[in-house]
């Protein structure tokens, strides 16, 4: 007895690479074995080895049994080791399946995919922009990095957690920065100095811009006078945190309906949306676009940031346009659909 328990502890600590030759090394020198032993009983060596893997499994159809006495003391060898192999492979692989959820949880795991949105610093905004991007695109991979303990959505298959400082390398490259399609750095929050947390984020942006400069890169800056340090590393895009919540509730205050119609705007997640079309190259002039949108159930909004357009339809729509029109989701995709099937 004190045999077996040393020998089921030199086990455990057996590597799975070693485990796996060990047990198939089991199986197929019994079933040569099985074969040798009684010939006439298996009539040929795949039978032997069939037999083999369905006593060590507890199946035993009893389409083929050991005659001889040696053949019966063999079978006994096997319910006493084989079962005992097995059982053992199969601890390690669910303790396998264990340990992959402790480092999913534990933010341990690198992510292996592409084209994913990457979201740095975990709060109360940062679960609303995965909520914001699951409703515009569920198929999405989202990629959290945050300094926290624990994956803050594990719940989601499709949330990715990496545990550790965003402004390291090497958080950054296993977040597969190189591969991204975008990063959103949300400023955090338990700074408690804001330009101490501006710099953070600052930091942030520079390793990004280093290591991926193609990453499409949207920065939350908590003072606007810190913006002209960010421009030095080429962020795209720039959101004054308390500057716009600011706004939104003045407007809601002296405007009743502003807020929700601000609201529809910026989320997909409530009536009409903000899209990007691209123009009809038959259109010469921003009149030609603000009709033909409107006939189509859109209506033209923008060319970049110029909402002045609808006073500027006489004029010709520039070769690097970019319009915004303010539409449903399935008018959207019926305009773009008949760009790309007319060209």
């Amino acid at each position: 007895m004190h045999f077996i328990v040393r020998l089921t502890r030199s086990m455990l600590r057996v590597s799975k690479k070693h485990l796996g030759i060990l047990i198939v090394s089991f199986v197929l020198v019994s079933a040569s074995l099985a074969y040798l032993l009684e010939p006439d009983t298996f009539g040929n060596w795949f039978n032997a080895f069939y037999w083999v893997l369905t006593t060590m499994a507890t199946v035993g159809y009893g389409d083929y049994f050991a005659h001889s006495a040696v053949g019966k003391g063999f079978t006994i060898f096997l319910y006493i080791f084989g079962i005992g192999l097995l059982s053992l492979v199969i601890g390690k692989v669910i303790d396998g399946f264990g340990s992959v959820h402790r480092q999913r949880r534990a933010g341990e795991l690198t992510f292996r995919g592409k084209d994913h949105i990457i979201i740095i610093n975990w709060n109360r905004k940062a679960q609303a922009a995965v909520e914001e991007i699951a409703a515009y695109q569920a198929d999405l991979p989202i990629v959290l990095i945050d300094e926290s303990g624990q994956h803050p959505m594990e719940q989601l298959p499709g949330v990715h957690f990496v545990k550790g400082d965003p402004s390291d390398d090497e958080v950054l490259i296993k977040a597969g920065i190189t591969n991204a399609k975008a990063a959103i750095v949300f400023a955090d929050l338990r700074i408690d100095e804001t330009s101490l947390a501006d710099g953070k984020t600052l930091l942030i942006v520079s390793s990004i811009e280093r290591i991926a400069p193609k990453v499409h890169t949207t920065v939350e800056i908590l003072l606007e006078k810190n913006i002209q340090n960010f421009r030095h590393v080429q962020v795209n895009e720039f959101i004054l945190s308390h500057d716009a919540i600011s706004r939104l509730a003045v407007r809601a205050a002296l405007q009743e309906g502003n807020a929700e119609v601000l609201q529809q705007l910026i989320s997909r997640q409530h009536g009409d949306d903000l899209y990007e079309v691209p123009a009809d190259p038959a259109w010469s002039t921003y009149a030609d676009a603000f009709h033909g949108f409107l006939q189509q159930g859109a209506t033209l909004l923008s060319d970049r940031g110029d909402l002045s357009i609808n006073r500027k339809l006489g004029e010709r729509i520039p070769a690097e346009a970019r319009l915004y029109v303010v539409a449903d989701e399935d008018t959207y995709r019926r305009i773009v659909g008949g760009r790309r099937t007319g060209s």
